[in-house]
């Protein structure tokens, strides 16, 4: 038995040898050069986007190595709640169908009250983390974003704020008439901890102007980033993908992303966002395809994968975007996080997301452990709190 063991380690061994060999070339070499821990170019990437067939699956299975080596057999996941204030905004984005304006019969805002409230009880039920954002309400003033934040602290101190995206941002500031650094400088003061690197959608200024004109430029998004890393505020960073982009935009902005990490070191991880179309004026217009397909999916978490391994380690899956059978998908081509459970949803489902609002922290564990990886529980900033080995 031993022997046949051995025997059949060598053949998978030699097949997978053989595959590379007779891939393309320069595919070859940067596989070679990923497995090596040579970092990417941009150029790269863009070979890498054009894979097809055995090629594809070898990308997946390079991602998933290199995964393997960087942050071994863990998934992660934190215990949260998606708390969205409002829905009432003064943006007109095309790729949402959340917003409403203020005279709608489905319009609302939370009192500060109430946002304290289901923080608490989120808290209670054993979430570490509240991740806050809304719409641009025209009715609420730049000092509502602080007072959310003390008003939590206050009632559940030892919770972690990750709230308010840098449009919000922007947003805030200009209320308040402060700058940049002066509103988010008052926002740490007031406990918020970490910054959610949306509204990102992707960087790149030409294709924001057809998806989303009225929103912050690449430059301001950026600077709002590397304002708040700089102040210690660490921030996710996100990419939405599947409208009008492809693998041009993706690459540049993965390298982007890369970039300001180099300088900053204020990422806490890298999460792709399939563009969910059904009920966005985007794709209901005829301008845009509806979303992303599965191969493009893996091919945008693999390649994030090996484009940001040195830099960032954490590759997160939005299973609120893909479902649970393309999630697992991607974490088996580089994938390391399944985000959050959220226990509420509102903005995927509104622009037609059929996946659910909520995942249970033991439907997490059996997904993770379905796909042979272990289940942990980690905290915003990715220190693990409760490690399952079985």
């Amino acid at each position: 038995m031993k022997q046949e063991a051995l025997h059949c380690s060598f053949s998978l061994e030699s097949l997978f040898n053989d595959i590379l060999k007779s891939a393309d070339p320069l595919v070859s070499k940067i596989f070679n050069n990923a497995l090596d821990g040579k970092e990417l170019s941009e150029k790269d990437a863009l070979e890498l986007f054009k894979t097809s067939k055995v090629e594809l699956l070898m990308l997946g299975l390079v991602a998933d190595e290199i995964r393997r080596r960087t942050v071994g057999e863990t998934v992660t996941f934190v215990i949260n709640r998606n708390i969205n204030f409002t829905n009432i905004c003064s943006n007109r984005c095309k790729f949402c169908a959340f917003r409403r304006n203020q005279n709608d019969p489905d319009a609302y805002i939370l009192s500060i009250e109430e946002i304290v409230r289901r923080s608490g009880e989120a808290w209670r039920n054993g979430a570490t983390e509240v991740c806050i954002q809304g719409g641009l309400n025209p009715n609420i003033e730049g000092y509502f974003y602080p007072k959310i934040c003390e008003a939590i602290k206050k009632k559940t101190p030892h919770i972690h704020i990750h709230a308010f995206s840098p449009m919000e941002i922007v947003f805030g500031a200009r209320k308040s008439q402060l700058n940049i650094r002066e509103f988010l400088k008052m926002l740490k003061e007031a406990g918020l901890d970490s910054l959610p690197g949306t509204a990102a959608e992707i960087l790149d200024d030409n294709l924001r102007r057809t998806i989303c004109p009225e929103k912050i430029d690449v430059k301001t998004w950026i600077d709002v980033i590397k304002t708040a890393h700089n102040l210690g505020i660490p921030t996710t960073s996100t990419m939405m993908y599947g409208h009008v982009d492809g693998p041009q935009q993706w690459a540049n902005h993965i390298r982007t992303i890369r970039d300001i990490q180099k300088e900053t070191n204020g990422f806490t991880e890298f999460i792709p966002l399939s563009f969910v179309h059904p009920n966005t004026e985007l794709y209901r217009s005829g301008g845009a395809r509806p979303g992303a397909t599965g191969t493009e999916d893996v091919k945008v978490h693999a390649i994030s994968r090996l484009m940001l391994n040195k830099h960032i380690k954490n590759i997160q899956v939005s299973w609120v975007k893909l479902g649970s059978k393309m999630t697992e998908i991607c974490l088996l081509a580089g994938a390391n996080d399944l985000g959050g459970t959220l226990m509420e949803e509102n903005i995927s489902k509104t622009a037609g997301a059929t996946t659910g609002q909520r995942m249970e922290r033991l439907e997490m564990e059996k997904m993770i452990r379905k796909i042979g990886r272990v289940p942990a529980q980690r905290d915003t900033t990715y220190n693990i709190l409760n490690f399952q080995k079985t």
